[in-house]
């Protein structure tokens, strides 16, 4: 198995439709589409996430959690925004606690 993480790898994926022909792959399509209806999207993916937990249904939380984290990934390749961005502010709050964290945003 590589070492990249399953994220990085679909990231790459995502990324490299941006330029593909938006009728011959979802994400190219919804990448065509922009930010505001792949943001709705995401909202979508967001929704019905939490409603598989609230309905405790384990099977459909994972299937719409491998949802949102797509739609996210293609969020992000639209806002040229890369994991590797996401990563370091994520380590960047493990050096302290979440109230501390959340306070220091105003």
């Amino acid at each position: 198995m590589s070492d990249t993480h399953t994220i990085d790898r679909l990231f790459e994926v995502i990324r490299s439709r941006k330029d593909a022909d938006p009728a011959s792959s979802y994400t190219a399509k919804l990448l065509h589409e922009g930010k505001l209806k792949i943001a709705k999207k995401l909202g979508e993916e967001s929704v019905e996430t939490a409603l598989a937990a609230v309905g405790q249904d384990k099977d459909a939380l994972i299937a719409e959690s491998a949802d949102l984290l797509y739609h996210l990934l293609v969020l992000w390749a639209a806002c040229d925004i890369v994991p590797d961005e996401v990563y370091m502010a994520l380590g960047a709050r493990t050096s302290r606690s979440g109230i501390e964290e959340k306070k220091s945003r105003g």
